[in-house]
């Protein structure tokens, strides 16, 4: 079965930084599309940054361009969100999502995805 989990959520004060990480095992085979999404109360889910399944397109949600970074580790099947200068728009459950096909572009669809993670909370307040 795949298993997709999400470490690294905290409560911070804006300004502020915290690094998520999400490991993806049971997938069965090389070459997968990864991505952080956040869900705020009241709010759709929305994709924040998305890693296309070949590694050569990343899509960045306007609101965090410059401010969040996202890296992988192949060896480890581990993806990581750094985000810096979090604002108070930045509170929502973030969750990890792994996907075979999503090739990257100008969006980064929910339904491009297939597996996800339980989800790990952002609040950022003063």
């Amino acid at each position: 079965a795949v298993k997709v989990e999400e470490s690294g959520g905290d409560s911070v004060q804006p300004g502020g930084s915290l690094r998520l990480s999400c490991t993806v095992s049971g997938l069965g085979f090389p070459g997968y599309a990864m991505a952080w999404f956040r869900q705020a109360p009241g709010k759709q889910r929305e994709g924040v940054v998305c890693l296309s399944w070949d590694g050569k397109s990343t899509y960045y949600a306007d609101s965090v361009k410059g401010r969040f970074t996202i890296s992988k580790d192949n060896g480890k099947d581990t993806l990581s969100l750094q985000m810096n200068d979090l604002k108070s728009e930045d509170t929502a459950m973030y969750y990890c999502a792994a996907s075979g096909y999503y090739s990257g572009g100008d969006y980064c669809p929910t339904d491009d995805f297939p597996y996800w993670g339980q989800g790990t909370q952002v609040t950022v307040s003063s």
